[in-house]
């Protein structure tokens, strides 16, 4: 596995924590305009530093592993997207109609699914995390 250097280590720290300050604030209803922002921000740090840190074996587990490591990635993100879109609404003309039902499918289909996406991704990431630092391990 490629190693990060010294920045790109504090870009990943700094990532990882605004992500966790920006989630926590808006669970907390504080400042959600602004910390649906800092966690979007702190994803795209943390995402694009894992992927910077790519695997050159040829393991098979380890390169599944990163796949869904990537997976997790692009959850983390979606997630912030539809953080900003549950403040800003930005989603919702593409579901107003006729018969005036748009806000009620916004709301069934879009509305706080960022949860689910970032629950999902948290656990993906939790488990790879995991498995990469053992199977990195029992490769050397």
């Amino acid at each position: 596995m490629k190693q990060l250097t010294h920045i790109q280590q504090l870009i990943l720290l700094a990532g990882g924590i605004l992500m966790v300050i920006g989630a926590g604030c808006f669970v907390f209803l504080w400042q959600q305009a602004v910390v649906c922002w800092v966690y979007l921000v702190g994803a795209l740090m943390f995402t694009s530093m894992q992927a910077v840190q790519i695997y050159e074996g040829k393991d098979l587990t380890v390169r599944r592993l990163k796949r869904i490591q990537s997976l997790a990635n692009l959850f983390f993100v979606l997630s912030g997207l539809l953080m900003i879109d549950a403040v800003h609404h930005v989603l919702l003309p593409l579901f107003r109609n006729a018969e005036g039902t748009g806000l009620y499918n916004y709301q069934l289909y879009l509305q706080n699914k960022w949860v689910i996406l970032l629950l999902v991704a948290a656990m993906l990431e939790v488990y790879t995390t995991h498995r990469l630092d053992h199977e990195l391990k029992s490769e050397k």
